[in-house]
């Protein structure tokens, strides 16, 4: 009935639908696809990941959520990130709201043809389907429901989506190691086969992991201090006093998720007669999944792989459509714009946006992981160091805000084109610049009034 209901459910959900819509929307199809096809050609290095995930997902619980949700309340109510930083720090020329909104827009396009492509290929895989079809119905599937409930429909759509993917990352991996004589019986035939795999401190070939990019691993953890799709479920908790509850199902969720991907990747290494290579290797999942289950429970397993990426896109499209509806519409030309015509204008926006995401997943060459890699540094270099520094630093101000989202931002974009480091990933030195710069600017500037 009006833009709050739209965008964050009225601020009323429970702990429950609230920890496991954060989790399920931050994990994406690339929990079921990217990180056990990962495991599958590269073993325990895949534990770095998944630890440095683990480590932001408590942090980010613990540190951010009860002040984001407090403080987004008390300025104005404030629906999105972009209108909590204009609030915050004042911004009567939009520029803060807006240079939030475009990197919103450009990660979230990217990070959504993600899931979209991880339903391209499990369409493809499961059914036949040319991959460029099974894409487009994916994207039609998710937009329908997106489109009309808006956040409480993704809100508990997620939490169910969420039990799905749980028992299914529980539930495949147990059964393909009991089939291979036990966990012992898999390390036995890894050690025989491919020992490299095993040590957490080498790569695939056998050579010691270096310091670059053991920390590039364990950096995805600093992204979630700005993801804008999860920080959305903090805001919309029914009351801070929740938030404990739903931090602790949140992290239990993660571990078991997390453990079960990695050991979804190692069983296929035995698991599967045929060896995986390429993009193919993120189908690990499915293919253990149809050597191992009958037809009919396959299916349910498989749908995981579904709910993991409707639960995630979904998210995508409703935020970036609150960029472009309350950050863009509204900011710049209609600031007196009803609820209802509101409303439309986010809908409009949840089809442009998976329209053009839906044209970047139809490369059936896309690698889903990488996607991921991409948007998630985005956003954690451009709005990670802000809103931390927002929160708990008393000399933070506009100035130092709107600087430090562009240097995270446009560090990731430029690192990624030219990787003056390689192999370090680019949310490292993009969170290291933006910090150092707000650091900068609000130790030169007057403290701004909290």
């Amino acid at each position: 009935h009006t833009l709050g209901d739209y965008l964050l459910g009225g601020r009323r959900l429970g702990p429950w639908v609230a920890a496991l819509s954060a989790a399920a929307s931050d994990m994406s199809g690339w929990l079921l696809l990217g990180l056990p096809g990962y495991a599958y050609v590269a073993g325990f290095e895949a534990g770095w990941i998944a630890l440095g995930l683990l480590v932001g997902t408590y942090l980010n619980w613990r540190i951010v959520a009860t002040r984001l949700r407090t403080q987004t309340e008390h300025y104005n109510d404030a629906l999105t990130l972009p209108e909590f930083f204009a609030q915050r720090f004042g911004d009567p020329n939009h520029v803060l709201r807006l240079v939030c909104a475009a990197f919103i827009l450009l990660f979230f396009t990217f990070y959504t043809s993600a899931g979209l492509a991880a339903g391209g290929k499990l369409f493809e895989t499961v059914f036949g389907w040319d991959y460029r079809s099974a894409v487009i119905v994916g994207t039609l599937l998710i937009l329908i429901y997106t489109f009309m409930g808006g956040f409480f429909a993704v809100a508990w759509t997620d939490l169910l989506q969420g039990l799905l993917i749980g028992a299914a990352l529980l539930v495949v991996p147990w059964v393909a190691i009991d089939r291979q004589g036990g966990w012992q019986a898999t390390l036995d035939q890894l050690q025989q086969t491919q020992p490299a795999l095993l040590d957490p401190l080498t790569d695939a070939t056998g050579a010691p992991l270096s310091a670059i990019a053991i920390i590039s691993l364990l950096a995805w953890g600093l992204g979630y201090f700005g993801q804008p799709h999860i920080l959305a479920r903090f805001m919309a908790i029914r009351h801070r006093d929740e938030l404990v509850l739903a931090r602790r199902i949140a992290v239990t969720w993660v571990t078991l998720t997390l453990l079960g991907a990695i050991a979804v990747g190692i069983a296929g290494i035995g698991g599967l007669d045929t060896p995986l290579t390429g993009a193919d290797s993120e189908k690990v999942f499915i293919y253990l999944t149809g050597i191992l289950f009958d037809p009919l429970i396959a299916g349910l397993l498989l749908a995981a792989i579904l709910a993991a990426i409707m639960s995630t896109a979904d998210s995508q499209l409703l935020v970036a459509a609150a960029a472009l509806s309350e950050d863009f519409y509204r900011a710049l030309w209609r600031p007196r714009a009803s609820a209802g015509e509101l409303i439309w204008v986010g809908r409009g926006a949840v089809i442009v946006i998976a329209a053009i995401a839906g044209g970047l997943a139809l490369d059936p060459d896309s690698k889903i992981l990488e996607l991921v890699a991409y948007a998630w540094a985005g956003f954690g270099a451009a709005f990670g160091p802000a809103l931390l520094f927002t929160l708990y630093w008393p000399r933070m101000n506009g100035r130092a805000a709107l600087a430090g989202i562009i240097t995270g931002g446009v560090t990731v974009v430029l690192w990624k084109q030219f990787a003056p480091i390689a192999g370090l990933y680019e949310i490292v030195p993009g969170i290291l610049l933006s910090a150092m710069v707000i650091l900068l600017i609000g130790a030169a500037s007057r403290p701004s009034t909290p």
